[in-house]
């Protein structure tokens, strides 16, 4: 294995991933987890264990997003836009579907994971692409039906690699709260859902033998200390360039690549 070539790849993904989800507000395990599984594929880092390429890679995606969403969940907390009816509401559902997620994504042939996370990357360019508006009457449901939703919210999560965002977002928009404040309390639920999730992928790995020195469960802790680093400091720079540039069409740029990585996802599943 090269580290060279690693720790530059891992640099260029996190920076990306950093820069695209400051710049757009999306989760960056949307970047990440696709380039990794390319990566891991290319490098053949994995050659003895093919079938665990894309367990690593999400996981490795959720331990990345546990720094980068800590850091977004305090900024979003000092400017008072979280709802923390939500928060309370949906923590415990978000954190057992978070964990369980690394448990039923290595139950899952590797094939239809990656289609699993294909189909939900096309799910989020035809989101990126679409101007789309909840009915006005909409409202969260109570307790138990927050629970299920915030549970199968972590479990997508989970098995996606990301920190939530990409599906809490769109539920809380949904449901009619702004979308500021649902993107506020979406950072600051992304922290326990990366979290179990992260947790969940380390558990289930942790007796897997064919994983080398570097691993912690399905988590690669170089490529992870490269994407950390180069993302956050790349967040920032995403954010203060938001101010300036028009959402629009970034917007719907990202969602044509992501419509692109959404059929190679597929398409990688069925040629090996």
């Amino acid at each position: 294995m090269d580290v060279t070539v690693f720790t530059i790849a891992g640099v260029l993904i996190g920076a990306v991933a950093g820069f695209l989800g400051g710049l757009l507000g999306i989760g960056g395990g949307v970047v990440v987890v696709p380039c990794l599984i390319i990566l891991f594929d290319r490098m053949h880092l994995l050659s003895d264990a093919p079938d665990t390429v894309t367990l690593v890679a999400v996981g490795t995606s959720l331990g990345s997003i546990v720094f980068t969403a800590a850091a977004a969940a305090s900024a979003q907390m000092r400017a008072n836009m979280v709802e923390w009816a939500v928060v309370r509401r949906w923590t415990i559902g978000l954190v057992i579907g978070g964990y369980v997620s690394g448990f039923v994504a290595a139950a899952l042939p590797a094939e239809l994971l990656r289609v699993l996370i294909g189909i939900f990357l096309g799910c989020v360019a035809v989101v990126m692409l679409t101007s789309w508006h909840p009915a006005p009457h909409r409202r969260l449901p109570g307790a138990a039906g927050s629970s299920l939703i915030a549970a199968g919210a972590g479990l997508v999560s989970g098995l996606a690699g990301i920190g939530g965002g990409n599906v809490v977002v769109p539920t809380l928009v949904f449901h009619n709260v702004p979308v500021h404040r649902a993107t506020a309390t979406s950072s600051t639920l992304g922290f326990p859902i990366a979290l179990a999730g992260t947790l969940g992928y380390i558990t289930r790995g942790w007796t897997e033998t064919s994983l080398a020195e570097g691993f912690l469960g399905y988590v690669h802790l170089p490529v992870l200390a490269t994407l950390v680093v180069s993302s956050m400091l790349a967040a920032q720079l995403g954010v203060r360039l938001a101010h300036r540039t028009p959402a629009a069409p970034l917007r719907r740029g990202f969602g044509v690549v992501l419509a692109v990585v959404s059929m190679g996802m597929l398409a990688s599943a069925y040629t090996g």
